[in-house]
């Protein structure tokens, strides 16, 4: 199955409520953010705390194009917090931090629009 990011692209494959379930997507706070040059797109070394019952997590986003640095601390994003870590360059990625691509295809990070507490599921 590929994925499309394009806006106009079919939605996927029919899955289950409980395919559903099985993808843990939590709320965090970001509480440290820095430039990440040695990746391919411009991107940020993210330090995302999940709350008590998760903690702080470390992820790399694709998100330099659309956001500062120092504003990201504070913000509050959706992340996937049950996929394996994974190698970035240099990095380990322990959480897959969520998006939609923008008109130009740049991520946009997807939050709230209401402070919610860390750790919070998706449903």
């Amino acid at each position: 199955m590929h994925l499309s990011h394009a806006p106009d692209a079919p939605a996927g494959d029919e899955i289950s409520f409980d395919d559903f379930l099985k993808v843990d997507i939590r709320i965090g706070t970001i509480v440290a953010a820095e430039e990440f040059p040695e990746a391919r797109k411009p991107s940020f070394r993210l330090r995302i705390d999940f709350g008590p019952a998760i903690g702080e997590k470390k992820s790399c986003a694709q998100i330099a194009v659309n956001y500062v640095c120092d504003e990201l601390v504070g913000r509050q994003v959706a992340a996937v917090v049950n996929f394996p870590p994974r190698q970035i360059g240099p990095a380990m990625s322990e959480v897959l931090t969520l998006g939609f691509a923008d008109e130009q295809g740049e991520v946009v990070l997807f939050a709230p629009d209401v402070k919610v507490p860390n750790g919070s599921r998706l449903f």
